[in-house]
């Protein structure tokens, strides 16, 4: 069975957006950049909430086409238009871009027979709301925290209102040097 791994920036007060819904607070570099091209390419499925693959289908299909891009752009935007990429929303239709379909109901059992079928880690960007539906399914197997040094005090948590609680064990930490941790966690399952 196939692992699904979220990936999530957060402040160091727990919320993955601030009260206008806003992440321009997140720090971002090459180190970190290199850090997570690492983890993604042990996957070929990207799980989206339908504003973060908005999001990502507005910059990431053509961003190693555009001046001077990054390596970090080249080779993320090889990823993405590689992938197969799986939206979660219950008002988006369908849509004609390769390697993507929509999950609109049944969220439980489509995230459960995409575990299922062939092939390497499903990774979920973002997606805070997505996540806690699927927290509380535990559907999810790994977590990849990147805490940001900062409190917002106010905003969207990224853990709130679980009806369970989900042990967890520590895989790793790496403290990058603009101050982030990421703390790699997986879902403890010795009862």
């Amino acid at each position: 069975m196939r692992k699904l791994v979220s990936f999530m920036h957060i402040s160091l007060d727990g919320y993955a957006a601030d009260e206008k819904g806003g992440m321009d607070w997140i720090l971002v570099d090459e180190e970190m950049f290199d850090y997570a091209g690492e983890r993604t390419k042990k996957s070929d499925t990207a799980l989206y909430g339908r504003v973060t693959y908005q999001l990502m289908e507005s910059y990431w299909p053509t961003a190693a086409d555009q001046p001077n891009p990054s390596k970090h752009d080249i080779e993320h935007s090889q990823w993405y238009k590689s992938v197969e990429k799986v939206i979660v929303s219950k008002t988006m239709e369908g849509t004609q871009v390769p390697n993507t379909t929509v999950i609109r109901e049944n969220l439980p059992n489509e995230i459960r027979h995409l575990k299922q079928k062939d092939g390497k880690e499903i990774i979920l960007f973002g997606s805070p709301t997505l996540t806690r539906s699927l927290m509380e399914e535990n559907l999810i197997d790994d977590y990849w925290l990147f805490v940001n040094p900062i409190l917002l005090g106010k905003g969207t948590r990224y853990f709130s209102n679980l009806e369970n609680s989900i042990k967890l064990k520590l895989m790793t930490s790496n403290a990058f040097q603009s101050g982030v941790v990421c703390l790699h966690y997986e879902v403890d399952t010795e009862k």
